[in-house]
């Protein structure tokens, strides 16, 4: 009797904390996918205020782009994916570079690394291959 009053509470336990992560779990993705949708409105919102939009904010909308996908093939698939984290970094990098030469006009050796960054990100694309299909 004590057994299986003990399988029966493991068994409620483990299926009440199943439930609770799945929670937390769709709550975090929308606070998370809330936040891109509000940073990213209030970027847009920012390039109206200014009458124009520069090449750094454009990259600034595709990285909010690529958050957005990432939390929604996260939220179909619970799985992760590196893609787009690799994606967005080579965007940013891409914003970060057309800034500097913005910026200071000149070739120095950051920006020979900020460029090798991206080749590298770039060819670890290569490398992952594509995702597998179920």
């Amino acid at each position: 009797m004590i057994n299986a009053f003990r399988e029966t509470s493991k068994t409620f336990v483990d299926e009440l904390g199943s439930l609770l992560i799945d929670v937390f779990h769709y709550l975090a993705l929308f606070i998370i996918g809330a936040s891109v949708v509000w940073s990213a409105v209030v970027a847009y919102a920012g390039m109206i205020s200014q009458g124009h939009a520069t090449i750094g904010d454009i990259l600034l909308l595709f990285i909010y782009l690529e958050l957005g996908a990432m939390v929604g093939i996260y939220f179909k698939t619970n799985m992760m994916p590196v893609r787009c984290l690799i994606f967005i970094a080579i965007t940013a990098l891409s914003r970060l570079l057309i800034s500097d030469i913005q910026a200071h006009h000149q070739a120095d050796m950051g920006i020979l690394l900020v460029s090798g960054s991206i080749l590298l990100l770039a060819l670890s694309t290569l490398v992952i291959g594509k995702p597998f299909n179920n």
